[in-house]
């Protein structure tokens, strides 16, 4: 079987109009001769009557609520929506089921609102299709050995997607949102930002983790381990959208250029603050440092590590916690609030000199500062004051004339 698996998110879901949108393009996929396999979110955003969020602020207090039976309450947002898709498919000729996460076999381990996928059985996946239906599966969600409902966390169900994708063989996958595809940069910020025709899977799990929120970067680390193709596209127009593939099959459909593809894109991550902390050259106190905040479950970025001392970012939500812990290690630690991440994402920065000078001189144009920085092989983040974010962001996009 050609299998496809589309993915409509929330917003694509929201409205009768827009589900008849999505509709249209399962029309096309089964013209094309393809089975389709769909996966929905709930439908909506926050404030909207099923959304995830709405569904969670039926509780008097979240915190009162175990894990376990908040994740029963999630996975219904999914399931309304699955069924809602599936009653207008029905009106439109279509034969259809819904699976939740766990008839469509997927199987996850028991960390309740943030689950990983183990295994995916789809057999009742394919006995439906074989049967002619398009299968219609509940996002967001699985079950646990137990039995127990299990929700996949921010993302899910694009995780959903690409893992029924890699578990069916699929020949893409298609996520449906509410934008052409990914940009060069978030036009809300960049007027020119233009789209993507293609892009790597590092390259958009590096934006994605850099602050993109297209697509989240788990789902495309899955897609990756099968080179299973995946198309970020708009459910409000026939645009193919961005493809996202391999490092090799990118090379081939794009031939790139030092001079003007060094960069695929510039993202940004604003709301988080530097922590500096001298160190004894002895003692192993930057141990002590990053086990403390390990053991207060808070998350750290932007790592650098000297002998004599270390500097890291947290979010600004984490920043009271994490100053009482390093202060009740007896440090005193240096607090630089209102900090932005700006990152530099492109598989042509590995071995190309000059890279990071041709930044720094942008920057440098613009009189803003770099408080840190940092690289891998396919990307360059530079920590700048939060009011000089949305300039470094624009200062980059022009220097490397993504634009063009």
């Amino acid at each position: 079987m050609r299998i496809i698996v589309q993915k409509f998110g929330g917003t694509s879901v929201a409205t009768q109009d827009k589900r008849l949108l999505a509709i249209e393009h399962i029309k096309d996929a089964v013209k094309d001769g393809y089975h389709v396999v769909v996966v929905v979110s709930a439908m909506g955003r926050k404030g909207d009557p099923y959304a995830t969020d709405t569904l969670l602020g039926l509780l008097d207090s979240a915190e009162h609520c175990a894990k376990r039976e908040k994740d029963l309450l999630m996975s219904c947002g999914e399931i309304i929506s699955a069924v809602v898709f599936s009653s207008l498919l029905t009106e439109k000729g279509y034969d259809n089921c819904v699976l939740t996460g766990a008839q469509a076999g997927i199987l996850t381990n028991d960390d309740h609102s943030n689950a990983q996928i183990i295994t995916v059985t789809p057999d009742r996946i394919l006995k439906e299709l074989e049967e002619g239906k398009v299968v219609i599966v509940a996002g967001f969600q699985g079950a646990a050995g137990n039995g127990d409902i299990t929700t996949l966390g921010r993302g899910g169900s694009d995780t959903t997607a690409t893992a029924l994708g890699v578990a069916l063989n699929a020949e893409v996958v298609d996520i449906f949102t509410d934008v052409d595809g990914i940009m060069t940069a978030d036009p809300r910020i960049v007027d020119d930002a233009k789209k993507l025709r293609t892009v790597t899977y590092a390259e958009i799990c590096n934006l994605a983790y850099s602050g993109a929120k297209v697509i989240h970067p788990r789902s495309v680390e899955i897609a990756m381990q099968k080179n299973i193709p995946v198309r970020v596209r708009s459910t409000m127009s026939k645009d193919p959208g961005t493809l996202i593939i391999s490092q090799a099959e990118n090379d081939r459909m794009e031939p790139r250029s030092f001079k003007d593809q060094v960069l695929t894109g510039i993202t940004q991550t604003a709301n988080i603050t530097q922590l500096k902390v001298d160190c004894a050259p002895t003692g192993g106190n930057q141990l002590k440092v990053f086990k403390a905040m390990a053991d207060n479950q808070i998350s750290v970025d932007f790592i650098s590590v000297t002998p004599t001392g270390v500097a890291f970012t947290v979010s600004n939500e984490d920043v009271e916690k994490a100053v009482g812990v390093l202060l009740d290690l007896g440090f005193q630690p240096e607090v630089l609030s209102n900090c932005a991440k700006v990152s530099a994402v492109g598989a042509g920065i590995a071995g190309v000199p000059g890279v990071m000078a041709t930044i720094l001189e942008a920057l440098t144009a613009e009189g803003i500062e770099v408080l840190q920085s940092a690289d891998s092989h396919t990307t360059i983040w530079c920590l700048v004051r939060e009011e000089d974010m949305v300039k470094a962001v624009r200062a980059l996009h022009r220097k490397f004339k993504l634009h063009a």
